[in-house]
């Protein structure tokens, strides 16, 4: 039995369909400790991402106690946008991202188990967005706990085409 595969949504470039998602990229703040991303060869790492919005934390608590399997897909969307907004930082454009790997932390009960759900809708929203350069690797992993309390971590290896 063969699962559908998300689809690219309609526009000619991946800002397009970012916009017709009704989306936009956001301005990451800065950290003194870390940055957000890191080119080793044509690789280009990203640090893990939370999901803000506006410099605002979206969520806190732990999957499959105080937060909810569709809360917990609409962080990820937001900390795959994060990434997404590292990636062009570092390649200068939306269209020249791929995406290679991704890991998806969440934070989760013991018994929880959905950890691969949560991590399908940030790569759903990669590949609405970047169509096949969105496609990638992927680990979804649940953990004990996450900085600040949140819900979901994402990680990304990309590189420019």
């Amino acid at each position: 039995m063969s699962l559908p595969l998300p689809q690219t949504v309609r526009g000619d470039s991946a800002s397009e369909r970012l916009r017709t998602l009704g989306l936009e990229l956001p301005v990451l703040a800065g950290n003194a400790y870390y940055v957000h991303h890191r080119a080793v060869g044509s690789s280009i790492h990203i640090s893990g991402q939370l999901p803000y919005k506006d410099g605002e934390l979206l969520g806190q608590g732990v999957v499959g106690r105080d937060v909810e399997l569709e809360t917990a897909k609409d962080l990820a969307r937001h900390a795959a946008l994060n990434c997404l907004a590292a990636a062009v930082r570092a390649v200068g454009d939306l269209d020249r991202v791929r995406i290679v790997q991704m890991l998806v932390f969440v934070a989760s009960a013991s018994d929880f188990g959905l950890q691969s759900q949560v991590a399908n809708a940030a790569s759903e929203l990669l590949i609405e967005v970047l169509g096949e350069n969105g496609r990638h690797a992927r680990t979804a992993i649940g953990v004990a706990g996450l900085p600040l309390n949140t819900p979901v971590e994402i990680q990304m290896i990309c590189t420019a085409v």
